[in-house]
């Protein structure tokens, strides 16, 4: 049976643009409540007004400011039904000439923010038996490519950590969602060209992939779908073989070759100034 999402609270981290604000925009319209979590309040309040919903600060990498922050959505509205963990940065280029400032804050606000936020969203769904959490990793999630080896990391990291916690909490009413998209055409996404046989896809498409799995839960939710089953194929293949398809569909060099790309030098400046204190950069 679907899920009403009408009346359901719904806290989106980094909702403030991009695959967030997208996702607001689509739950706002299903008559969720929407709260959207950023640091930038007037990107937030201006993405908030034009939707109807509701914008308080975020800086994700402020744990205890994270922990109050679901504190006040709860105060506001009595609980809280879905947290989507959308905040993210992917900074791009080879790996040895990465600063471990860089490196840390990826760590920072694409893994322990995801791995805090799914903490606190089980501790106050658990005792109610009823919620949902969507974690939103990225097809790089399940691959490794050249150019974001960090980012790949967090990302493998965040599908693990939502399969560990799918599990652990089976039969406890609270689901886990990991949302894996391929090329999404936001910011993040400035200077990359498109990949062989996988057009990049709208923040709308993401919004609407995580609509459905909320309204019918399931785990995996790739976008567009047919990346999940590409990844079983390659997965099927010897590495030798695995590694030469993707040289035949120039996925190897489709971060790396952005790396340096005009086109991304101001995203590529936000996220030099994001980390712990001053997260900037959405997804």
């Amino acid at each position: 049976m679907a899920e009403e999402l009408a009346g359901k609270v719904v806290v989106i981290t980094g909702g403030g643009q991009g695959i967030g604000a997208a996702t607001a925009s689509a739950l706002s319209r299903l008559g969720a409540q929407v709260v959207i979590g950023d640091l930038d309040q007037v990107r937030a309040e201006k993405t908030a007004g034009e939707l109807g919903a509701e914008a308080l600060p975020l800086d994700v990498t402020d744990i205890r400011g994270f922990t109050g922050f679901l504190d006040e959505v709860e105060r506001r509205h009595g609980r809280i039904d879905v947290l989507i963990n959308n905040a993210g940065i992917m900074p791009l280029g080879d790996l040895d000439t990465e600063s471990d400032a860089t490196t840390r804050r990826q760590l920072e606000i694409n893994l322990h923010a995801v791995i805090h936020g799914t903490r606190e969203a089980v501790r106050r769904m658990r005792p109610r038996r009823s919620g949902h959490i969507v974690n939103v990793a990225s097809f790089a999630g399940k691959a490794g490519f050249p150019g974001a080896a960090t980012y790949c990391a967090t990302k493998h990291a965040v599908v693990g950590l939502s399969e560990a916690v799918h599990l652990e909490l089976h039969g406890s009413g609270v689901h886990v969602s990991c949302v894996m998209p391929g090329i999404v055409r936001t910011e993040l996404a400035s200077g990359l060209a498109e990949a062989k046989m996988f057009k990049s896809v709208r923040p709308e498409d993401v919004a609407d992939a995580i609509v459905s799995a909320l309204r019918k839960p399931r785990f995996d939710v790739f976008v567009p779908r047919s990346l999940g089953t590409m990844g079983k194929l390659t997965r099927l293949l010897p590495r030798r073989a695995g590694e030469a398809f993707a040289r035949a569909l120039k996925a190897d060099r489709l971060l790396a070759s952005a790396a340096h790309s005009p086109a991304r030098a101001a995203y590529e400046a936000r996220a030099a100034e994001s980390g712990p204190g001053v997260t900037r950069t959405d997804q």
